[in-house]
């Protein structure tokens, strides 16, 4: 009975600002409350159950009461008792919930995740990795690029200077010969 006039204070103290969800002691136990789509979710537990656990409960909970009696619940025409049906649901998660087995595979579980976050951050930081090579990669190749480009043009300078000292003496000498000729024949 403490622990309903209790619930009815909270109930009447939580404003739309209030957190969404909330644990609060009361004497050796907890009250967790959870706040989803403007309904109320309360759970009183014993001191030694898990938070997380109580949490999990009250998501289920307000999630299959969404579900089912959703739009009927937030309708100003709910008749008293009128989600009685409810009841069979709250009962069989409840006995699941009190089940220790329930606890060790909540725990189970959370480890499995765990085992997938560090492997899915090691594929991240690999992936991150690659993309920093393929970056380094990328600026090599325009680097590459750019140098070839700058050494196709200093070959083509080197190419034509060498025609130059190839073929400018036998130029030079038949233009003398031409002047040579024209000077002593034609003039």
């Amino acid at each position: 009975m403490d622990q309903k006039k209790k619930c009815k204070i909270l109930i009447s103290r939580i404003t739309p600002n209030s957190e969404p969800q909330a644990t609060i002691e009361s004497g050796q136990y907890n009250i967790h409350y959870l706040i989803d789509n403007s309904i109320i979710y309360l759970s009183i537990c014993e001191k030694s159950y898990p938070r997380k656990l109580a949490f999990s409960y009250l998501s289920e909970i307000s999630h299959e009461f969404w579900n089912s009696h959703g739009q009927e619940a937030l309708s100003n025409s709910a008749r008293p008792f009128g989600f009685s049906s409810f009841d069979n649901f709250l009962s069989k998660t409840k006995k699941i919930y009190q089940d220790q087995r329930a606890q060790s595979n909540l725990d189970k579980l959370n480890n499995d995740l765990a085992d997938v976050k560090k492997v899915m951050t090691k594929n991240i930081e690999d992936l991150l990795y690659r993309g920093d090579s393929l970056d380094k990669m990328s600026d090599l190749s325009s680097s590459l690029r750019n140098d070839s480009i700058k050494y196709r043009k200093h070959a083509q300078k080197i190419n034509f200077d060498a025609l130059l000292r190839q073929y400018a003496p036998i130029v030079g000498c038949g233009l003398f010969f031409v002047f040579l000729v024209w000077y002593m024949f034609l003039r």
